[in-house]
C-alpha cells in the first residue's frame, strides 16, 4: 500500500505510513488501550521504583502526597509557563479520584484527576470547579470550569466549557470547550461535530482553524472493554493520536463514575495542541463516561 505523509501543525517533522499502520499509535501499541499503567494492572512493574537511576522522583509541599512529581524539563522556546512539561512526553494517563459523597450517597460532588506520564509520576492536578446545584441538576451536561495546577499549585491550564445541547439528534448549540494556558489566553478549541452516527469532534487552534479530528464509535460503551477516540488529520488519513477510555474493573465501573484515560501523541507535537487534547479528553469523559444521577 502507498503511504501517506503528512507534516502536523506545530511539529517539526513528517510522519509516513498508511491509516491502518499507524506507527506506535496502532493497533500494535495494545499498552495504550490495556490497564498497565494502572495501580493493579498485570504490568504495573512499568512504574520505576523511587530513586530509579535517570528518573529523579519528588514529592512537592503542600500538594497531594503519595505520588512522585515529575520535574520540571527546560522550558521551549515560546512555551506557555507551566506546559513545559508536555514538551518531553509523548503519553498522558489520567486518573479521577473517587469521591466517597458519590459513593455513599449519590450526590454529584466536584470531579478531581491526577495528570500523570508513562512512569506514574504526577504532572498536573485537576479540579473542577462548580456549585452544588449546578452538578445535580445538570448532571453530565453541566458547564464548567476545570482548573489545572502544576506541582507548586500555579494554574496553568483552564478549561472552560458553556452550557450546550447533549442531544445528538440536535444538529445546533452542540458541545465546545475552551483551553487556556495560561488562564485567560485561548491556545486552542474543541469543537464536536455533527454526524447521525459517529463521534466526531474538530481541534482548532487559538483562531478557530481547523487543525486535526477526533473520531469515536457509533455507540460509546465502556462495558468489560475500553473505547478509543482516533485523532486524526482533517482527511481523516493519517492517525496521529489517539485518546482511550480504560476499563477500571467491574466494581470501580458499577459503583463510581471514576474514569481513567490515557492520551498518545508525538512526543514534538506543539506544546498547545498537546493541552488542547487534553481538554478534548475531559470534554469526552463528561459527556459519554460521567454518570448522570
Amino acid at each position: 500500500m502507498k503511504p501517506f505523509q503528512i507534516h502536523l501543525p506545530g511539529s517539526s517533522r513528517h510522519i509516513v505510513y498508511p491509516k491502518h499502520q499507524a506507527g506506535h499509535i496502532g493497533k500494535q501499541a495494545g499498552h495504550l488501550g490495556s490497564q498497565a499503567f494502572y495501580p493493579g494492572g498485570q504490568h504495573s512493574y512499568l512504574v520505576p521504583p523511587a530513586g530509579t537511576a535517570g528518573i529523579p522522583v519528588q514529592n512537592q509541599p503542600g500538594r497531594p502526597a503519595g505520588v512522585p512529581w515529575m520535574p520540571a524539563p527546560p522550558p521551549p522556546l515560546n512555551c506557555p509557563p507551566g506546559l513545559e512539561y508536555l514538551s518531553q512526553i509523548d503519553m498522558i494517563l489520567i486518573h479521577q479520584q473517587i469521591e466517597l459523597l458519590e459513593v455513599l450517597f449519590s450526590f454529584e460532588s466536584s470531579n478531581v484527576y491526577d495528570i500523570k506520564n508513562s512512569f506514574g509520576q504526577r504532572i498536573y492536578f485537576a479540579a473542577e470547579d462548580t456549585n452544588f446545584c449546578t452538578r445535580n441538576c445538570c448532571g453530565r451536561s453541566r458547564p464548567f470550569t476545570l482548573r489545572i495546577t502544576d506541582n507548586v499549585g500555579r494554574e496553568v491550564i483552564t478549561l472552560e466549557r458553556p452550557l450546550r445541547c447533549n442531544c445528538c439528534c440536535c444538529p445546533c448549540c452542540l458541545q465546545e470547550i475552551e483551553i487556556q494556558a495560561p488562564p485567560g489566553v485561548p491556545v486552542g478549541y474543541v469543537t464536536q461535530t455533527w454526524h447521525p452516527c459517529l463521534t466526531k469532534f474538530t481541534i482548532k487552534n487559538q483562531n478557530r482553524e481547523d487543525v486535526l479530528k477526533i473520531s469515536g464509535p457509533c455507540i460509546v460503551c465502556s462495558c468489560f472493554a475500553g473505547v478509543d477516540f482516533e485523532i486524526t488529520s482533517l482527511d481523516e488519513q493519517m492517525v496521529v493520536g489517539r485518546i482511550s477510555k480504560h476499563w477500571s474493573g467491574l466494581l470501580r465501573e458499577a459503583f463510581t463514575d471514576a474514569d481513567n484515560f490515557g492520551i498518545q501523541f508525538p512526543r514534538d507535537l506543539d506544546v498547545k495542541l498537546k493541552a488542547v487534547m487534553i481538554g478534548a479528553c475531559f470534554l469526552i469523559d463528561y459527556m459519554f463516561f460521567e454518570r448522570t444521577r
